[in-house]
């Protein structure tokens, strides 16, 4: 007994140290101790006697953590009888010590749910024991027991500690068990509240009302459906409700209580009453026929009418963010038809007008907010064309003062932000002004004319005392600096409502208004939206040819092409301006092939555009435009370049004398600003070969960079690769040369070229991979800079090499050519070196190792069959993680991959079991050795395979269908088992269906992965 005193005590000091102590060393040495005593054997035991007879609640904190690790482990897990002890002595301590701090409260609440959801399958004697959380929570419904069943609720569905499918199966049991008698629970409590006075001064009460608040939200916001929606798709969210749930919602009272609520509890609970509510409004459409739904609709906005008309809570930024999003569901949610057949709609559709217009003048209150407002009225406004409905719309009324609301309160916010410090700026958030122009462009072009008047008007009187300003001797930097925001909102706007413009939807009255504000727009030099149009708008050139004396087309061009070159050579320094001007002139490029007469400029274009220069002290990211600058001039040189290879040599004069330029220097080991010049000339180059796309062309730059240039980038790779800043450049260049885009890599039979680019492929893949394998260590934070973006580029490369389908990878091996081997291994090198959890945490480097992978077990499984059994383990392991991926691509390329390989699997199991005279090859024979020693990879693959297809939302369904027969036919007796688990594991009503699902998957399959097998 004095034994286990003194180590309570010594548990107790532990955990003062580790969440009480400054001194580090101290705070180390608690956490090494206490992580010890975790995996002691007697860590249970001792773990009751802290909850007993801590004094403290840091170790009673320590116990319930433990405790969630002891339930959560899957090797050497508890019995079930020791499970259900613990989770009814949680109950218990909860229940009989209510005055517990709130983070052992949620700790042990968080291990009841681990254990709950664990244990969700589990039967003793036919009985779910795990599956009575609200009876067990209602025993002793209080005030912390509330809180109890949201917090139940949500660690029981945020829990994954393991694997999705597992989790998708617990949450659909659940939702279809437990958790409509929760939200009915909650419902039922809250009625209670608004029926009772609670006195929300008492603290006790007040957690209440929260707590009860926060599990109907958490009941509404459910994942039903398993598509794990986000908030970035908020404004496109449907509520999936279960039909079992449709009484609740015919009944209108559901609705009213939290109507009700909104209007007689404190604005603080609020946010809460109206999340409910958005969710409430977002229901499926198809849980109502048309009557109940224009009932439930029709009580839906008499609800928002009582909100408006007593606006006094919306002072509230949270208050007034929930009701935005609310507004925005009666569109998204319901059509216009529907709205305007409601009792009140004229009236309402006044108020939300009212309210909109007065939430856009005060454009610094919750500007987040406004994105929800404008989304409502631009879908109103989309949806005019297609009204059926006799009654009245009256957005024609209403559509204009929404527009000139937003108009108008935008430029009078200039002022103020110039005025005072420390308000944002609007248009600092490229984003945010975005996205409200694609809306307002909608918007704006209802009741079009006045909004092109009102546009008029502004821009010329903006205009005009601009123009008085800068001719004044005597104007203040304050009044232009205003004056240039007007206008700088102005373009913007205009642009975006020209942009909005409808093909099939415009008049001629309405292409006349685009060219009085394309007038405004070319009045100031400020290009917006022309490409977007098609060139035979004549009654917009008319009025440009009247105003500007701009005939056609061509014209308008060259007054933009003069901004652009303005722009390149006085802004070269400004990367934002000279990225979208670049980006403008290669749109130029594709759609107006008369401005090749550019051309004739390369040769000075350095001296004139500072983004072309090396000699500055700007660094070497900043190049980056350099490469759409000779996208757009590759595309003008290729509309008449034809088989000319005099006007080719002629345009690549700049470029063949910075390449000898920098031989020069590597001759001399002069490094000056060698590496400068090489990166602009690399990125020069792969614009270039980004823009041919026909063979002609291409083979010009592929005979003039080999093999004169290609050392050159081979010594780059070695000289710098631990900069990549150089060697991304480099590296990218190579990927694109090798790429055979629109087949323009079609060498000649009697060339030998295909193979000569693989060559200098594998050098450069094998250079850069031995070099960057010696970095040692790289900080977490700059690995992927550092180290796996190079890597995931040669990936890239060796992909595009691999399926280009212009070499012959067969000649290698037969004339004693290492080129394809070393390529090969390198890439196994690269990949070993690189963590399973970076494979997926990196996109890009996802999507580069799956896509090579994919290849490499279509084309040359004979090369995966020949590596180490633990390099091959690492590939399935790879393998086995991308199919529960997040990203569609990867997912379906492990599917690809785990295809291929058991398809090559199946053929050689086939082949040795036949008398043959050819004897299987040491790979194939190796392989199937290795694969029958570790057999658990393979069905675990099955299982997740199986378990994704029929229980989740599944994405790519016909991808992973591929694989799975094989898997199948190579695990026959682990997938009999496998079934008659999932059927089991169905309910009972359910087990039948289930079973006949699986006679059906298998009637007619025959031993054989012929095509036609797989696919019935």
């Amino acid at each position: 007994m004095a034994d286990h005193v003194q180590s309570l005590a010594q548990l107790e000091n532990l955990c003062k140290q580790l969440y009480e102590t400054t001194d580090t060393t101290t705070r180390l040495q608690a956490e090494k101790a206490l992580v010890e005593f975790t995996n002691s054997p007697d860590c249970l035991s001792k773990c009751q006697l802290l909850l007993e007879r801590g004094s403290s609640s840091y170790s009673q904190l320590l116990a319930a953590t433990c405790l969630t690790k002891l339930v959560s482990r899957t090797n050497n897990p508890l019995p079930l009888e020791q499970r259900i002890d613990i989770r009814n002595y949680v109950l218990n301590y909860l229940a009989t010590r209510p005055k517990l701090a709130t983070f052992v409260t949620q700790a042990l609440i968080q291990l009841y749910a681990r254990i709950t959801k664990l244990g969700w399958f589990d039967c003793q004697k036919d009985d779910y024991v795990f599956r009575n959380a609200i009876t067990d929570v209602t025993r002793f419904l209080q005030v912390r027991h509330i809180y109890s069943m949201k917090e139940v609720r949500q660690y029981m569905l945020a829990d994954t500690t393991h694997p999705l499918t597992k989790h998708r199966k617990i949450a659909s049991s659940f939702r279809d068990s437990s958790l409509f008698d929760i939200f009915t629970l909650s419902c039922n409590l809250l009625k209670q509240v608004r029926l009772c006075n609670l006195n929300l001064n008492d603290e006790s009460q007040h957690g209440l009302l929260m707590q009860l608040l926060k599990l109907t939200h958490n009941c509404l916001n459910f994942d039903f459906i398993g598509t794990s929606t986000d908030e970035s798709s908020d404004d496109l969210c449907t509520v999936q409700i279960p039909t079992s749930w449709r009484s609740a919602f015919l009944d209108s009272s559901t609705l009213q209580l939290f109507f009700d609520l909104y209007h007689s509890i404190p604005p603080s609970f609020s946010p809460l009453v109206l999340s409910c509510l958005v969710q409430i409004a977002s229901v499926r459409r198809s849980l109502f026929n048309n009557a109940e739904r224009a009932k439930f609709l029709s009580h839906l906005v008499d609800g928002v009418k009582r909100i408006l008309e007593n606006p006094q809570s919306l002072s509230d930024p949270n208050n007034y963010h929930e009701f935005c999003r609310l507004l925005a569901r009666l569109k998204s949610n319901y059509q216009l038809g529907e709205l305007v057949k409601v009792e009140n709609y004229p009236e309402v559709i006044r108020l939300i007008a009212n309210f909109t217009v007065t939430s856009l003048q005060h454009w610094e209150f919750a500007p987040n907010s406004v994105h929800y407002l404008l989304s409502l009225w631009q879908r109103l406004a989309a949806s005019v064309p297609y009204v059926k409905a006799t009654e009245p719309h009256m957005l024609e009324t209403y559509t204009p003062e929404v527009t000139k609301a937003y108009i108008t309160s935008r430029l009078e916010s200039v002022h103020i932000i110039l005025s005072r410090d420390g308000l944002e700026d609007p248009l600092e958030d490229t984003g945010l002004v975005q996205q409200q122009l694609d809306q307002l462009s909608t918007i704006g072009r209802c009741e079009y004319e006045k909004t092109c008047a009102l546009l008029v008007q502004l821009f010329d009187q903006s205009a005009q005392s601009y123009q008085e300003l800068l001719q004044s001797a005597s104007a203040s930097p304050m009044d232009i600096a205003v004056q240039e925001g007007r206008l700088t909102w102005l373009v913007y706007i205009i642009g975006a409502v020209i942009g909005g413009r409808v093909s099939f939807a415009s008049t001629d009255e309405q292409d006349a208004m685009d060219g009085e504000l394309y007038w405004d727009m070319v009045f100031l030099i400020c290009i917006f939206c022309l490409l977007s149009l098609p060139q035979t708008h004549h009654q917009l050139y008319r009025r440009l040819s009247e105003v500007l004396g701009l005939n056609d087309e061509t014209m308008v061009l060259s007054v933009f092409i003069g901004k652009i070159i303005t722009n390149l050579k006085y802004w070269g320094r400004c990367e934002p301006i000279t990225s979208k001007t670049l980006q403008l002139l290669n749109d130029l490029s594709i759609g107006y092939p008369f401005l090749s007469w550019l051309l004739g400029e390369t040769g000075t274009m350095s001296e004139h555009f500072s983004f072309l220069g090396i000699n500055n002290q700007s660094n070497l990211t900043d190049m980056r435009c350099r490469t759409t600058f000779y996208t757009a001039l590759g595309r003008l040189l290729m509309v008449d370049l034809g088989e000319d290879e005099d006007q080719y040599e002629q345009f690549m004069l700049p470029l063949t004398a910075a390449f000898e330029a920098v031989a020069q220097m590597f001759s001399t080991n002069s490094f000056n600003e060698q590496e400068r010049t090489l990166v602009g000339l690399v990125r020069d180059l792969r614009g270039i070969a980004f823009a041919f796309n026909a063979k002609t062309s291409f083979m010009m730059l592929f005979e003039w960079i080999y093999p004169s240039y290609m050392p050159i980038l081979q010594r780059a790779i070695e000289l710098w690769y631990h900069d990549p800043a150089c060697t991304t450049p480099v590296l990218k260049l190579m990927a694109e040369l090798v790429h055979n885009r629109s087949q323009r890599l079609q060498f000649d039979v009697s060339s030998p070229n295909g193979i000569l680019l693989f060559r200098e492929t594998s050098k450069m893949i094998t250079m850069y991979g031995n070099r960057i394998l010696t970095l040692g260590e790289v900080p977490k934070d700059q690995v992927y800079a550092l180290k796996l973006k190079g890597i995931s580029i040669c990936f890239s490369m060796l992909k595009a090499a691999l399926s280009g389908s212009y070499v012959n990878f067969g000649v290698f091996r037969l004339y004693g050519d290492d080129a394809l081997d070393n390529a090969l291994q390198t890439f196994i090198k690269l990949l070993l070196s690189i963590p399973h959890s970076d494979l997926l945490d990196y996109p890009k480097l996802s999507q580069s190792y799956y896509s090579l992978l994919e290849v490499l077990t279509q084309d040359h499984m004979n090369f995966i069959a020949s590596l180490e059994p633990h390099v091959i383990m690492y590939i399935l392991s790879s393998i086995s993680e991308g199919l529960t991926a997040l990203d569609t691509m990867v997912c379906t390329g492990c599917c690809s991959c785990l295809d291929h390989i058991v398809t090559y699997l199946f053929k050689q199991l086939s082949r040795s079991t036949k008398k043959r005279t050819t004897p299987l090859t040491q790979e194939s024979d190796r392989f199937l050795h290795i694969m029958q020693q570790h057999p658990e990879m393979i069905q675990q693959m099955l299982s997740t395979v199986l378990n994704i297809i029929i229980f989740e939302d599944c994405r790519n369904q016909w991808s992973m269908s591929r694989p799975l027969l094989g898997l199948i036919l190579l695990n026959e007796k682990y997938f009999s088992d496998l079934r008659n688990s999932i059927v089991n594991s169905q309910p009972p009503e359910k087990q039948q269906a289930m079973h006949l699902c699986f006679e059906n998957l298998m009637e007619g399959i025959e031993r054989n992965l012929l095509t036609k097998n797989r696919d019935r």
